[in-house]
């Protein structure tokens, strides 16, 4: 991965492009993977936002915070789940960048938990893995009185925390990933991952992945290989949505059609967007269409 000062000099030449083409690009779903299916999309609901709220025990290492919404409909039945991260190259940036993504998700009945993390290089993997297990296991702590669902919970990340989400669903039981935090708390029904770095053996030793696992790929193959979701993959995977810009040079998009692929041949029900023109930090910012169909892959997973 490029390190800081190639980032910034390719969301400069990101800004321009965009620019020169008039924001034009095109939102395009791969060849032969279905469009947005008609009325997948549920009616808005509206939501609460509770107070910020930590969601780490009292004695972990740095305290974490959580942003909560809940849909306002309340009745019998338990609602789906969504853990929320934000991306940062795992060093920065917060919850913030992933309201709006947290607000559509709560119009369609999701409580939806957008969280913090710990930062790289003071913290280094797989320390926010285990972040992301402890927000479970508050998630699960939490459900009777947020009537939850908690076998309905999907994570939802883009780029950094989109590896991190991606690295939380494919921790089953059998993985070296699930221990000491697990404890079964943490299975998730269906991922919504964007801008994913799903193989960090394909980066050359840039500053950002050296700084969160904390060596070189000489230096700690096993880390690289075990920190990375295409590498992690078994039977168990929950249906995965990827979205990716085709231009991104930050995270090329191989990282999305390969890990696709991968997927797809263990059987695993997964879908791939991919945003014709935008790189990286474009396809982010210019999400819309993206999220709309990642949301309703979502709901096909986990709502009645």
């Amino acid at each position: 991965m490029p390190d800081l000062r190639t980032m910034r000099r390719y969301l400069s030449l990101s800004a321009l492009a965009l620019v020169i083409s008039g924001c034009g690009a095109m939102h395009q779903v791969s060849q032969g993977l279905p469009a947005i299916e008609q009325g997948a999309l549920n009616a808005p609901q509206t939501f609460t936002r509770l107070p910020t709220q930590r969601y780490t025990p009292d004695n972990w290492p740095q305290a974490l915070n959580a942003q909560v919404l809940l849909p306002d409909t309340f009745d019998a039945a338990q609602r789906p789940a969504a853990l929320i991260v934000h991306g940062g190259g795992w060093r920065n940036r917060g919850p913030e960048d992933m309201e709006g993504i947290a607000e559509q998700l709560a119009e369609q009945g999701y409580v939806t938990v957008n969280i913090e993390h710990r930062f790289a290089p003071k913290y280094r993997f797989p320390e926010q893995l285990h972040d992301l297990q402890q927000a479970m296991r508050w998630i699960h702590s939490n459900a009777e009185r947020w009537q939850v669902d908690t076998n309905r919970i999907v994570g939802v990340g883009f780029s950094s925390g989109a590896h991190l989400i991606s690295l939380l669903a494919l921790a089953s039981d059998e993985s070296p990933l699930s221990a000491p935090y697990g404890d079964g708390h943490t299975p998730l029904a269906a991922v919504l991952a964007g801008g994913l770095p799903s193989d960090l053996l394909k980066f050359d030793d840039g500053r950002l992945v050296v700084d969160f696992i904390g060596g070189t790929r000489a230096e700690k193959p096993e880390a690289y290989a075990l920190a990375s979701p295409a590498r992690q993959l078994s039977p168990q995977a929950p249906p995965f949505f990827l979205f990716h810009g085709n231009w991104d040079q930050l995270v090329p998009v191989d990282h999305a059609t390969d890990f696709y692929q991968a997927l797809k041949a263990q059987g695993t029900e997964s879908e791939l967007y991919l945003q014709r023109g935008y790189g990286h930090f474009a396809s982010f910012l210019l999400r819309d269409s993206a999220i709309e169909a990642g949301i309703a892959f979502l709901n096909r997973q986990v709502q009645p």
